[in-house]
């Protein structure tokens, strides 16, 4: 049996993303819940709060062997799946989502369903030397894409930052 370590994405009951990540670390199961820094605006103040950025996903990386403990953890409704089985998110995808949410605040995830136009290489900051697929740039707002889970980052970047990768 293959005990190499694999990402898969979860879906959780909704609004259960920490809980289930806090759940999962009780039971010595690697996970990551990516958090995004939004500042929420009270009457009375300002404040920089963590929400999840993938609302009902939280990331688990584990063995062939203990998948069947990850469906056991309270919140954990069932694996995503592609192609008919749980889709393997690439180590890659996971660092590209924490370089992304540790240089940018208020990220927004946006579920997309078609393919995109260019790829491109983004040239400085955090995600230096990242390759990812852009499906839009207005002014300087770049949308980029996450293949394997199908939704989109939006982060505010210069154009200067990226070029056209050939």
């Amino acid at each position: 049996m293959d005990n190499s370590k694999k990402w898969y994405a979860v879906y959780t009951k909704p609004r259960w993303e920490k809980k289930v990540h806090l759940l999962c670390d009780q039971q010595h199961i690697e996970s990551y819940c990516p958090l995004n820094k939004v500042r929420k605006k009270w009457s009375d103040r300002i404040k920089l709060v963590h929400e999840p950025l993938f609302k009902s996903y939280v990331f688990v990386h584990v063995s062939e062997a203990e998948k069947t403990k990850v469906r056991e953890v309270g919140g954990v409704l069932n694996y995503v799946y592609a192609e008919g089985k749980p889709a393997v998110i690439r180590e890659e995808e996971i660092d590209m989502i924490r370089k992304f949410l540790d240089e940018f605040e208020d990220v927004q995830a946006e579920p997309v369903d078609v393919k995109v136009d260019s790829r491109v290489t983004i040239n400085t900051g955090a995600l230096m030397n990242q390759s990812g697929i852009v499906r839009r740039v207005l002014g300087n707002k770049v949308e980029v894409l996450i293949e394997s889970m199908g939704y989109l980052l939006v982060a505010h970047v210069s154009k200067a930052k990226v070029s056209n990768k050939d």
